[in-house]
């Protein structure tokens, strides 16, 4: 199951960061993972949050600009060498991993990685067949 992944551009000054964050808590948007990559004049702030409808609507109405990308949430071993068996997978399946993330949850004891990958449906076939099972997003919430 693929969840919705908040990106949001953002300018690369002092405040701005916070701005948003401000957006989010005044409408009760819960945050579980995110990843700031950064540039010179911008940034990339990507975010697993728990309405990401209402929060694109709010940060929207306050002139930020924001979409929502598919992304899988999958538990990973966390153990050495975890991390490289799920890669491996996709390696083998010829699906390219754009970019990638952890978040602060533990499943099982196991650690929780986001992935975008070239080709979502194939991957989680792949992690289908080897009995592998991806977090929706009622349970990085609790819902």
């Amino acid at each position: 199951m693929q969840i919705n992944q908040l990106s949001i551009f953002i300018e690369n000054k002092s405040g701005r960061l916070m701005e948003i964050m401000d957006v989010l808590g005044a409408n009760g948007i819960d945050i579980s993972a995110l990843s700031l990559a950064d540039t010179t004049d911008f940034g990339v702030l990507r975010m697993i949050v728990n309405d990401p409808e209402k929060a694109k609507q709010a940060l929207k109405e306050s002139g930020v600009i924001v979409k929502t990308t598919p992304v899988i949430a999958l538990p990973v071993e966390d153990t050495p060498g975890g991390l490289a068996k799920v890669l491996s997978l996709l390696r083998e399946e010829n699906v390219s991993v754009e970019y990638m993330y952890a978040f602060c949850t533990r499943t099982d004891g196991r650690a929780a990685m986001v992935l975008r990958v070239d080709d979502a449906e194939k991957a989680q076939k792949v992690f289908s067949q080897k009995g592998m099972t991806d977090i929706s997003a009622d349970n990085l919430f609790g819902r």
